[in-house]
């Protein structure tokens, strides 16, 4: 693999093949855990790995697994690598396990790892398939963390739970938008980003 190719598998999923706003892939989750950033950074962190490793693994079976199987092999491996990561986060972040509750255990399902799974890893040696899990699970998590970003800066006045908004701003008449926190304007913010990054991406128009 060269160079540019391997910088290509890495990055391009960060922008012109971003699984999010231009596949329109794994939208759910992107929804679900942005109303404040640690969870969406450790929802980052958790799919990344999940989908790094998956790749890899996968990549190392391609030519054993029968065709017939497949899936059941991919759900499989990945239901394996998050038990693992669920256990981790358990441990290491009991709180931020919680607020993630369920959908730690839906990157099972997760339709971004399934799709690079069939897509890539069954095709690819390992090295290539993990730039890929890599690549699609930061430009995954990138969409995550700007939309919790200013859901939790205008929705609550903070960040990673530190109040960013000087008091007097309240004391003055400012108010925290209350509607930045429901699930509808994590869809309104992901829309958001779709149209600027399609507006800075003529060959992305249709």
């Amino acid at each position: 693999m060269t160079l540019s190719n391997a910088l290509k598998t890495l990055f391009n999923p960060l922008s012109k093949e971003n699984p999010v706003i231009v596949q329109v892939l794994g939208i759910c989750s992107a929804l679900a855990v942005t109303a404040k950033l640690e969870p969406a950074v450790v929802m980052t962190i958790s799919v990344t790995a999940v989908l790094a490793m998956a790749n890899v693994l996968i990549s190392l079976m391609r030519k054993t697994i029968p065709s017939s199987i497949r899936i059941i092999v991919q759900l499989v491996v990945v239901a394996a690598l998050v038990v693992i990561v669920d256990q981790v986060l358990k441990a290491w972040n009991y709180e931020v396990s919680k607020q993630l509750s369920v959908f730690i255990g839906l990157i099972i399902t997760n339709c971004i790892i399934m799709g690079r799974l069939e897509a890539f890893a069954l095709n690819n040696k390992p090295w290539p398939s993990f730039l890929d899990g890599v690549g699609n699970g930061l430009g995954y998590g990138i969409i995550l963390i700007i939309v919790a970003f200013f859901r939790e800066l205008l929705g609550s006045g903070t960040l990673f739970g530190y109040q960013v908004v000087p008091q007097w701003w309240y004391d003055h008449g400012y108010m925290n938008n209350g509607m930045m926190i429901l699930p509808p304007m994590a869809l309104i913010t992901v829309a958001c980003i779709i149209w600027f990054h399609r507006s800075r991406n003529k060959d992305l128009q249709e």
